[in-house]
């Protein structure tokens, strides 16, 4: 969809010579929604950055208590992001995004869904932790 509306962006730019107001504006709104699903994704498959390296050299019980910990601290920045993302979600619905009649809102729509996932994904990695299981990536 992204591809699509950059194109009729260029080609309504170059070849009609008149560009169509609203391509700019809604491209960057899904470029949010993509990116930040997308960084959900990431912790659900542990691609996030960590301290692999270094856990590497700790010894296997002492490092399952330090995952533990990293999903911790992973989970509280996604809780972080929900909330602040629905505040500030909340203090521009009253807005338009310009070009489009579309609330400003729908751009910290993204970061929500994203914190939230980033929740549920981080309390999986934890359970399995618990459980001494594994986390099974969703791209293998």
């Amino acid at each position: 969809m992204i591809v699509g509306i950059v194109a009729w962006q260029v080609f309504g730019r170059y070849v009609l010579n008149a560009s169509p107001t609203w391509t700019e504006t809604l491209a960057l709104v899904l470029v949010l929604y993509v990116t930040l699903i997308g960084a959900a994704v990431g912790v659900r498959d542990a691609g996030h950055l960590g301290m692999e390296s270094l856990l590497v050299l700790v010894p296997e019980e002492p490092r399952r208590y330090v995952e533990m910990a990293i999903h911790a601290l992973v989970a509280i920045f996604g809780v972080a992001m929900a909330w602040n993302g629905w505040i500030l979600g909340e203090s521009v619905s009253a807005y338009k995004l310009p070009n489009i009649a579309l609330s400003e809102s729908v751009r910290y729509v993204p970061l929500v869904l994203s914190g939230a996932l980033i929740v549920l994904f981080s309390i999986e990695h934890l359970v399995a932790l618990v459980r001494r299981e594994e986390v099974v990536p969703a791209w293998h």
